[in-house]
């Protein structure tokens, strides 16, 4: 690959070079500046060691240590006075030792979404400089000053914890996070499309985001009412409020058979200021078809009220470049007198289990309890070692100080007797995770000799 590498790098320093230079043309009587050869040579980088490392998190450590004895041909040309002055870059040497870091992984090809690289310590440059055929670094103390400056320079951008982003996949492939919340009040509808026989209708709404795969909400049916009042709130998880649209559909309840369609209506999120309460008045069409005759016919009107609020961010995040340059670490608040009450996002990320078994069989799934209700991963089949990586979203309304959150492993199977058996089970306190925002980490499971979960909860105020 280094010839293609050599050619890329060459190309990438050019391009980077030649804004430089041309801030110095016409400066201390410099005509120009360019670069009469630009070669990385023949011998390339070599490896000699690597670690890996296995976090919590969902990403690839890596610690390369390379080493590069190269043979540049790194000739710039100089135009000073009608002079024409080479300078020449001799035996290059680098040693560094660079952290990779592999992140997010996701089911997709190559299967990170970005990697970020620091420097664990200030790596060593060493090389030498001709100027008409002379050695200027043989100058005494020039060498060392060189030296130390492009340390400085180099650590001051990427020593550790300053990092350097750079993004592999388009943020639309990875799993996209809630932003915020969408409350929905669906006040009334009027003037509705009369379905039963006796001239009126039993309708009741259905609502959802669209590009969410979870189930619609449902209001109260209204029976026998043209114009029913509902008043009724309800709350949805906003992942892109740029792309997504509330989707709200009216249906005429029936006893028997399948319910009739009165009629729907499409709300783009991004019509809406964050923050702030919005009462829509909304005329009922059939379709999304615009050419559609049928939605020139009047259904009636449906009033809603809408306000996006969403999350306080906890970190801030660089715009702009390809490449981007951060600090890395623990963020946190800029107000820790911040008050912790309100309404947020508890999310739960089930990962996987370890070294869980059972007397009789070992089809493990994972079962969660909060507050009343029961939520469940999906079962593996015969594994000690299972991975469910499912995430489990519980809207409150105020932070879960005084509570806790237990989660199960248990195992299945199709017998008659011992159809299902405990691999064990923890219970957490979600003060912690009201605290500290998030929490990543493993769990003893509680009744098994080795067993431990992997599990990731964070809390998010809106």
């Amino acid at each position: 690959m280094w010839p293609y590498l050599d050619k890329a790098i060459c190309s990438t320093i050019r391009s980077i070079a030649q804004p430089i230079f041309k801030e110095y043309i016409g400066k201390f009587h410099i005509e120009a500046i360019e670069f009469d050869k630009l070669s990385l040579g023949t011998m390339p980088p070599i490896i000699y060691g690597l670690k890996v490392y296995e976090t919590n998190e969902n990403e690839l450590v890596m610690e390369p240590a390379f080493r590069w004895a190269g043979n540049p041909n790194i000739v710039l040309v100089l135009k000073l006075l009608s002079l024409r002055i080479m300078i020449q870059l001799v035996d290059l040497q680098v040693f560094a030792a660079p952290r990779v870091t592999l992140k997010p992984l996701v089911p997709t090809f190559p299967c990170f979404a970005s990697i970020v690289v620091s420097l664990l310590e200030k790596p060593h440059v060493d090389f030498g400089i001709k100027i008409l055929g002379g050695d200027i670094m043989s100058i005494p103390g020039l060498y060392r000053f060189v030296q130390e400056n492009i340390k400085k320079q180099v650590a001051s951008l990427y020593l550790w914890p300053q990092t350097l982003e750079i993004p592999v996949l388009d943020a639309s492939v990875v799993a996209k996070k809630p932003v915020g919340i969408l409350h929905v009040k669906v006040v009334r509808a009027m003037k509705l499309l009369k379905m039963d026989i006796l001239g009126s209708s039993d309708p009741y709404v259905k609502l959802s985001l669209t590009e969410d795969r979870l189930p619609a909400k449902k209001t109260t049916v209204k029976m026998k009412k043209l114009n029913p009042e509902w008043n009724e709130k309800f709350k949805l998880l906003v992942k892109d409020p740029e792309t997504q649209a509330l989707e709200l559909q009216l249906y005429d309840w029936d006893k028997v058979g399948r319910h009739d369609k009165l009629g729907m209506q499409l709300v783009p999120l991004k019509v809406l200021t964050p923050g702030l309460t919005k009462e829509l008045v909304l005329d009922l069409v059939k379709n999304t078809n615009i050419n559609d005759p049928q939605n020139k016919k009047r259904r009636g009107q449906i009033v809603v009220e809408l306000a996006f609020v969403p999350f306080k961010s906890e970190s801030s995040k660089l715009n702009g470049n390809e490449y981007g340059r951060s600090e890395s670490g623990i963020s946190r608040s800029s107000d820790s007198s911040e008050s912790l009450g309100g309404a947020g996002l508890l999310s739960v990320l089930i990962q996987g289990a370890e070294d869980v078994e059972g007397q009789h069989h070992n089809n493990p799934f994972a079962l969660l309890c909060f507050r009343g209700e029961e939520k469940k991963t999906k079962m593996v089949k015969k594994s000690r070692d299972p991975l469910w990586n499912e995430d489990f979203q519980f809207m409150l309304d105020e932070p879960p100080l005084q509570d806790k959150i237990y989660i199960e492993v248990m195992s299945k199977s199709r017998a008659i007797f011992r159809a299902k058996e405990s691999l064990g089970y923890v219970e957490i306190n979600l003060a912690d995770v009201v605290h500290n925002g998030r929490i990543n980490q493993k769990y003893h499971l509680i009744d098994s000799h080795n067993g431990r979960i992997h599990i990731e909860l964070s809390w998010t105020k809106a």
